[in-house]
Order: structure tokens, then sequence, then C-alpha cells
């Protein structure tokens, strides 16, 4: 995948509990297939518990309808992501997922590039003000999933913090403030998102980070997981933390 990093920490302590590790690499770019737009996904097994790990750039643009391309490339990721533990695995367990969706605890990140409906006179003096609640009412990624056409069955946190793209190099400053023609303008949005899948798990903090390396402000989030034989001992894992870094591309 070009672009496309995606990173599991684990303790050291509990390295020798982590079995059926395998990745799957689903390309969405150029002819629906380069590596420029996609997904990387990790599968592993923790004690009895399976996790899987999903990191994607969807397809860009803010125009009206430009929503749906990225509705169909969720919606390729899943279909097409597999993960082939008979390859590594002489024998086995047959309880091992080979699916994103079969997996016990899902989380989804990245830059899922989701823009701002209907961008109008009122979305900037929306930004002025810091109204993210009437912005998010305009937000594609929570539009589309109300109606059920993309994420069903998905869970997000409540998001309180300002737009994460797009940004000016090097500063706190959005792009659209500096635009000198209109056909560069790109209205802010929350591209960068983390949602999650499955029992057990609850959201303790989603925000996003200041860093000013790209257009782009990161988002991270903490997690507490309740594993299917009840939460680990000292020696275990009672929490995971998540962070998207994404760069438009």
């Amino acid at each position: 995948m070009v672009g496309i990093f995606l990173c599991v920490w684990v303790r050291s302590s509990i390295m020798h509990r982590i079995t059926a590790l395998e990745v799957s690499c689903v390309g969405r770019g150029i002819m629906g297939c380069m590596g420029n737009k996609g997904s990387i996904s990790i599968s592993m097994t923790l004690e009895r518990t399976t996790f899987c790990f999903i990191c994607t750039h969807l397809a860009s643009g803010e125009k009206d309808g430009d929503e749906v391309r990225r509705n169909s490339d969720v919606a390729e990721i899943v279909k097409r992501t597999r993960f082939q533990q008979s390859r590594r695995l002489a024998a086995p367990p047959p309880h091992l997922p080979e699916t994103i969706l079969e997996h016990d605890k899902i989380i989804w990140l990245g830059d899922l590039n989701y823009r701002l409906a209907s961008a109008n006179s009122d979305t900037h003096q929306l930004l002025q003000k810091n109204d993210w609640e009437s912005l998010l009412q305009k937000d594609q990624l929570l539009i589309e999933q109300r109606a059920g056409r993309v994420f069903a069955g998905w869970e997000e946190g409540r998001i309180y913090f300002p737009p994460t793209y797009k940004y000016l190099a090097n500063s706190d400053i959005y792009a659209v403030d500096q635009a000198k023609s209109r056909e560069k303008r790109r209205i802010p949005a929350w591209c960068d998102r983390i949602l999650w899948r499955g029992k057990g798990m609850k959201q303790m903090s989603y925000v996003r980070g200041e860093s000013r390396f790209s257009d782009h402000r990161p988002v991270y989030s903490l997690f507490s997981v309740l594993m299917n034989d009840g939460l680990f001992d000292r020696g275990g894992v009672k929490a995971a933390a998540v962070d998207s870094r994404k760069r438009e591309g």
C-alpha cells in the first residue's frame, strides 16, 4: 500500500499470548485496485478474544455524491479483506476469523475522507463560531451511517473537537482561509475518524492531537475492552489505544 501504515503495539509481557497474527491489504485507488487508496487490516488473537484493526484511506473529493464512492470503498474493503489463517497454521482452530466482521473486537480508523454535505454560506459562519454541533449535522459520515448506507452496526464516540482537515502546512490555519481561488478551497471537515464494533468495548476518550506535520490533525482514542474470559490479570491488557494520522493524497 502507498501512504497507509498500521502498527499494533503490545506489552512485552503478553507477547507470548498473541497468536494467529495475519495481515490483509485491499487496494481501492486507480482502477479500483491500486494502493494509493484502500486499507491495511491486522487480525490477531489475544487468549480467546479475536481483534481486527483496519486502517483506511478512502476516496477523496468534496462534491455532493463523492460520499457514494467512499461508501463503496468501505463495502469493498469489508468484502475483499480475507485472513488466510491456514497458510501459517497447519491445523488452525475452527473459531479463527477469516473476515473483518467475524472478529470479536474491531477498530476501524484512518482518513475516511467524509466531508461536509451541501457546504454553503453558513458553513463559514459556523466555523467562525466553533459551532461543531451544527456543523456535524452536515457531516457526510453521520448522515450516511444514520441512513443505513455505510457502517451499519458500528459505533463512534461523540465529537467535541474541531475539524481535522485541511490545514496549511505547519500552521493552525485552515487552508480555506487562504485559498486564492474557489477551485482550490477545501472546506474544513472531520476526515479522520475512529469507529468500533463489538461487545464489551467502552470508549474512554476520543480527541485530536495538534501535530502540524501534515494538512490533517491526528485523532486518537482510548478503549477499555472486556475480554471473552473477563478482564486480564494485572499482567495483561485492559485497554487499547489507537492513533489515526493520515495525510490527504
